[in-house]
């Protein structure tokens, strides 16, 4: 490519690339003969390879070396190199260069030139890179330049004089005086120069409500009128002037609300231009202290933006709404039809924010009508929307729940419809929900077993589905169900349910836990197939899945070693509080006490002298008792050594579930020793509680028991 190409020329080679390396090479000849050109004389090129040189640069690549000949063409006096020069000075210099300081006197001398052209580029390069020491020696003659009749050059100079305001603030003062004839301006073309005005003088409300009423109440006016809105930028500018000296001024947010409130009803929405004036509008009424009759208008202005047919309208009016409902909630519910009908969109994003609008919409007076609308758009919304809507709907329910058994139908049907977009801690959410609804244990088992016999691939639901079988198996083969139609069950499809799920590839390993656990639960619950359950239970001591292996090598314990105890071991779960500590899965596990917050100091726990709190199992854990109304206590029994073959335990069941307080009472715990051979007996307990957030555990080992005991 030859170096005297035309810069169309350059551009074409260059797009022609066909690869990255190709293109580098081109650019890369390209920039050595520029090189060689600059250290030549000046034969009328330096523009124009000037020009080349930015257009490198805008690819980013290195330009750094066309510094000099930008601030050599701005010191020319042809317009055309000075037009390159400064547009060079903008791209390739900043404040932190030396060579933005040598065209410090080129600016000043075109900043007095003839030509309004020449003065409009020594002021946008200044608005641009100027340094704070270029500001303070150029500050008085752009304060001269706002003086000027001219209104292009005023226009540049303002926006330049906001520049140095920014880098100089004390020099605010400067331009105080031309600041205040800005004002009274006519030609609306200089809003910036309102913005200017605004910044070094915050006492100009008064003013600027003025202008704005003219705005609005001005007839038609073909130079300034947009769509049959008068000069809506500067409306625009005026309305985010305000916004920001109305926020937190409780005086200047009382002059605008006239002005506001007649913006609001005398603009025209049916046009675009309307639209961006009336959302100003909204978004200066909604951050300054503004009356509460005028906060209910500016939702119903971003309401009627939801029947707008530009989706971009709608989206931003919900964002709106999204960030004041909490503010004004009844205001926004009264659109909540509007909103809810934006769920069906074809456009993602205003799918998006209609969701989170109605979700944040939801309170106990509406749960019922737009939890329906929520799972009827869960049915059909998009992939990506489905976690979300889940968690949404979960907190909801959670919250505003009329009743515990619409709040299990609603998890059960989102658990149907999108089980695997859920979260995590759904399952062991809805199993303590399930423990509390006492009387509905009847109903939920039936309606978890037709939904397991209908679909298995729905993890979250099978198990919560196998929990419950497990623990309200015989409420299920009982038959009898008041809120619901009563089917019979026999204890083999009970059976051939919970296998189908063990045999499943579609099942984790977690959902064969539950269902082991399930089938072995039911060994308790039934009269006729305990040895199949035993046979079943069997199968899985060989399993690969160390957790599952586990759990049979235990269970079949319990059959074989330990069958006394089975009964009481799979006996029902107690009622499960969501705070308690080591709350996972739905079962109570001994340890950590951390989330326990009471507020009073526990009362002593006193044990009896004969009985002996150690089990024959690992891993065996009972749930944690309440300590009166502010305490729970838990207590694991574990032991580390196998008593002999010989010593039999057989626990019976705690005397009470809460300790009075004040030393009014006790709790006690029998266990039936069998000891034949009159084996010596200890006895080890810990006991973990906290008083006021401390944690306190102690550890004691008994070996004082009566004679007769060994």
């Amino acid at each position: 490519m030859s170096p005297s190409v035309r810069l169309q020329e350059m551009i074409r080679v260059i797009r022609g690339a066909r690869t990255q390396g190709e293109e580098r090479g081109v650019i890369q000849r390209e920039c050595a003969a520029i090189r060689a050109q600059f250290r030549q004389a000046d034969n009328g090129t330096r523009s124009h390879n000037l020009a080349k040189l930015l257009y490198v640069h805008m690819l980013g690549y290195p330009a750094h070396f066309g510094q000099m000949e930008c601030v050599r063409l701005i010191a020319s006096p042809r317009y055309n190199e000075k037009r390159v020069g400064y547009l060079g000075a903008m791209m390739l210099l900043d404040e932190k260069q030396d060579a933005s300081l040598l065209i410090t006197n080129s600016i000043k001398n075109d900043l007095s030139h003839s030509s309004q052209y020449v003065q409009s580029l020594a002021l946008c390069t200044l608005g641009c890179m100027g340094s704070a020491e270029m500001c303070r020696d150029l500050a008085p003659e752009i304060d001269r330049l706002l003086r000027a009749s001219n209104s292009y050059i005023k226009k540049k100079a303002a926006l330049c004089a906001v520049h140095i305001v920014r880098k100089v603030p004390e020099l605010g003062e400067l331009f105080t005086p031309a600041s205040r004839s800005l004002l009274s301006e006519k030609n609306h073309g200089e809003s910036v120069v309102i913005c200017f005005a605004l910044l070094i003088l915050p006492a100009a409300v008064p003013e600027l409500v003025q202008i704005m009423k003219g705005l609005v109440m001005s007839g038609y006016s073909p130079e300034h009128n947009v769509a049959g809105i008068s000069d809506p930028f500067l409306q625009v500018r005026i309305l985010r002037l305000l916004r920001i000296l109305g926020r937190n001024n409780e005086t200047a947010s009382d002059a605008v609300n006239d002005l506001l409130a007649q913006v609001a009803t005398n603009t025209d929405s049916s046009k675009t231009a309307g639209s961006a004036v009336l959302y100003e509008t909204v978004l200066t009424v909604m951050d300054i202290k503004s009356e509460s009759g005028l906060r209910v208008l500016a939702v119903n202005i971003l309401g009627r933006f939801l029947l707008n047919n530009d989706r971009n309208i709608r989206y931003i009016s919900m964002t709106s709404l999204q960030k004041i409902v909490q503010t004004d909630h009844n205001a926004v519910q009264r659109h909540r039809g509007t909103i809810v009908d934006c769920l069906k969109d074809q456009d993602a994003s205003v799918k998006r924010r209609a969701l989170e609008l109605s979700l944040a919409l939801v309170s106990a007076v509406n749960i019922r009508s737009l939890m329906k609308e929520l799972l009827l758009f869960l049915s059909s919304c998009p992939p990506e929307l489905r976690a979300h809507t889940t968690s949404g709907i979960f907190n909801a329910a959670e919250r505003y729940a009329p009743s515990q058994r619409w709040h299990i139908d609603t998890i059960l049907h989102v658990l149907t419809t999108a089980g695997g977009d859920v979260r995590d801690e759904t399952v062991p959410n809805l199993i303590q929900l399930i423990t509390t609804a006492t009387e509905l244990h009847c109903y939920t088992v039936h309606k978890l077993y037709r939904a397991l016999i209908a679909d298995i691939s729905v993890q979250s639901l099978v198990q919560v589905a196998c929990w419950c079988i497990g623990e309200y198996g015989d409420l299920l083969l009982r038959g009898e169900c008041e809120e619901t139609e009563p089917v019979q069950v026999a204890e083999d499809d009970v059976l051939d349910a919970l296998e189908t799920v063990l045999q499943s590839h579609m099942s984790s390993p977690a959902t064969r836990g539950f269902a082991l656990t399930a089938t072995m639960k039911l060994s308790t619950r039934i009269t006729h197939n305990v040895d199949r359950i035993r046979s079943i239970v069997s199968i899985y001591g060989s399993c690969i899945d160390v957790e599952l292996q586990q759990r049979a090598v235990e269970y079949n314990a319990l059959f074989k070693k330990y069958d006394h105890m089975r009964a009481a071991v799979l006996e029902r779960m107690p009622v499960i509080d969501k705070s308690s500590p080591g709350h996972t899965n739905g079962e109570s596990a001994g340890g950590s006490i951390k989330e326990m917050e009471p507020t009073k100091r526990t009362q002593e726990v006193v044990l009896p002298q004969e009985p002996a709190n150690q089990a024959p199992l690992d891993h065996v854990t009972r749930p944690g008792k309440t300590l009166g109304p502010n305490y729970r206590l838990f207590m694991t029994f574990v032991s580390h050594s196998y008593p002999p073959q010989s010593v039999q335990l057989q626990m019976k069941a705690p005397s009470g579930d809460v300790i009075p307080a004040h030393g009014l009472g006790q709790v006690t715990q029998t266990v039936l020793l069998n000891n034949p051979n009159k084996v010596s007996l200890k006895m080890r307990v810990r006991v973990c509680y906290t008083s006021q957030d401390f944690v306190c555990q102690d550890t004691v080992q008994i070996d004082s028991f009566p004679s007769p005991a060994w």
